[in-house]
């Protein structure tokens, strides 16, 4: 039997959120980390609000390397602490969210003699530190195996590699399936409402939020005993409205990632490349039938919603990934480019590359009382919750209630025993999906003969997972914006009358979508021969 719809729908959450109540907990913020907090809360059986002014995982947070990991380049540094948490983390959400994450063996070629020692021994310091959940043991591999499962990497000079195993999975659908968890915990999570000021009353602390619904333009006012900013590069935006004269608190690092064919990269092993000529890490993951290439660390001055990929991070991963591989890519076989911003947590007054800031998360009170979480990653997103409202507790901001999470399932957590059939993501909700195409064959039928989605799959995420845009659905459920932009482009009009039907939209709505995606693909998606430089965008 299929959910109810009613659980889900707009209309009932926004009608419980105008309650006149005081929620324990307002979240600003609908990404990992807000998404983690509002969990973390609601499981705790406090009272949630979740308010994100675009879509869950609209930013960063759908824009990753889709890794579950420790971070190898923190062990380098020496960070051992921080790769320990991840590392227990990422265990954790494997059994907590099975159907998203999976294990995934990962390859460094060696081209001089003393690497394959070198990668070797630190690896098994990565085993170690990963304990009980550990997903597999690190080990040397020969030249002739490496040939065999990375039939597409130069061999000239190659010597042999290293295996070692980390997990990988989708973001932006475990975002909204987390979002998922918090409404049938009887929390409320609006995506599409924009908080436009925050404000104290009767009281020193900010205990007051105001949003806009971008629908329909009205504004509402909610009451908190605390209000937590989780708004990633844009907390600083939020610790304004309660003090103009809060100094910045994070830095802007840009990501790019670039998808091709896999017929440049075929196998199912992910190649991991441990020192770019920057010094930075690259990797190219076998990702939904592509492959996946990335990223980039650009320090950037002004963050934007939409960020888009600049010439110079194009060129950099185009040229780094051709000297691995024998069949060289254009720009032409770019399937699709997209850019995410991390927010990194920095002290007042310093000054460090991207590659030296912390990515380990702080959290703040501001002398108001607004709490305010930066830095982190998808891996630690629970570990950086529990901080959250751990600290809230100690401050006597809430009750004290012990945190669950760290055995609390996200919805849809079932396993499949294969992951060909690409409906596996949907976790338990499968056989629902499929329950809905037999009593409607015609949504059986694939958005696009290329790709395997189906138009059931534009019908539940409208009704079950809280799409309210063609964005939303082609970029965050079925992430075919990620995988080849041409295609997505070219489906819009199709996707969008599935979505009006549901949505009881008219004509001047598909097509306003439709436009308004037409711009998102033209201007951040697809690689153009326009330049597009760092000049006016990154700090010198």
């Amino acid at each position: 039997m299929l959910l109810k719809y009613s659980v889900f729908s707009r209309e009932r959450l926004i009608a419980e959120a105008r309650k006149d109540k005081k929620w324990d907990l307002v979240i600003i913020g609908g990404g990992a980390t807000g998404l983690g907090i509002a969990l973390d809360a609601v499981t705790r059986g406090y009272s949630t609000l979740l308010l994100e002014q675009e879509d869950f995982a609209k930013g960063t947070s759908s824009r990753s390397t889709k890794l579950v990991h420790g971070g190898i380049r923190y062990l380098a540094q020496g960070n051992i602490d921080l790769v320990r948490e991840a590392l227990h983390e990422r265990g954790l959400l494997a059994i907590n969210a099975p159907h998203l994450v999976k294990k995934q063996k990962f390859i460094i070629p060696n081209y001089l003699w003393w690497e394959g020692l070198y990668y070797n021994f630190g690896l098994k310091t990565y085993d170690f530190l990963a304990g009980k959940l550990s997903m597999g043991k690190s080990e040397r591999i020969s030249l002739e195996e490496v040939n065999q499962r990375l039939p597409a990497l130069v061999r000239e000079e190659l010597r042999g590699g290293v295996i070692y195993l980390d997990g990988q999975f989708d973001d932006a659908r475990l975002a909204v399936n987390i979002a998922q968890t918090i409404v049938e915990n009887d929390g409320i999570a609006l995506n599409h409402l924009k908080v436009t000021g925050i404000s104290s009353e009767n009281a020193d602390v900010i205990n007051r939020v105001q949003a806009r619904d971008s629908e329909t333009g009205e504004t509402y006012s909610f009451k908190a005993n605390l209000v937590v900013n989780a708004t990633g590069v844009f907390v600083d935006d939020i610790r304004k409205m309660a003090n103009p004269g809060a100094k910045a608190s994070i830095k802007a690092s840009q990501g790019v990632h670039l998808v091709f064919d896999q017929k440049f990269f075929p196998g199912k092993d992910a190649l991991m490349i441990p020192k770019t000529d920057d010094g930075r890490v690259l990797f190219a993951v076998p990702w939904n039938g592509k492959v996946l290439v990335g990223t980039t660390d650009t320090l950037l001055e002004n963050p934007v919603l939409e960020p888009k990929a600049l010439e110079e991070e194009i060129e950099f991963i185009m040229k780094t990934f051709n000297r691995y591989i024998q069949k060289k890519v254009t720009r032409k076989d770019v399937k699709s480019v997209f850019a995410g911003l991390r927010p990194l947590a920095v002290g007042e007054g310093e000054d460090k590359s991207t590659k030296e800031i912390s990515r380990g998360h702080k959290i703040d009170f501001s002398e108001k009382g607004l709490l305010t979480i930066t830095g982190g990653k998808w891996t630690t997103y629970r570990k950086m919750a529990e901080d959250v409202i751990d600290l809230a507790i100690t401050e006597n901001r809430l009750p004290a209630r012990k945190c669950i999470t760290e055995n609390f399932l996200i919805h849809g957590a079932k396993s499949h025993k294969s992951r060909e059939d690409h409906l596996h993501v949907y976790g338990g909700d499968k056989s629902l999906i499929l329950e809905l195409i037999d009593k409607h064959p015609n949504l059986g039928e694939r958005i696009h003969p290329d790709l395997p989605h189906l138009e059931a799959e534009v019908v539940w995420a409208v009704r079950f997972e809280m799409a309210r845009s063609l964005e939303d659905v082609l970029a965050r459920r079925v992430r075919i914006l990620f995988l080849d932009a041409r295609i997505a482009q070219e489906i819009a009009p199709k996707v969008a009358a599935l979505m009006a039907k549901e949505l009881e939209k008219d004509e001047n709505w598909i097509n306003e979508q439709v436009e308004n995606f037409r711009k998102l693909v033209e201007e951040h998606y697809q690689v153009s021969s326009e330049k597009h430089t760092k000049k006016d965008k990154i700090q010198p």
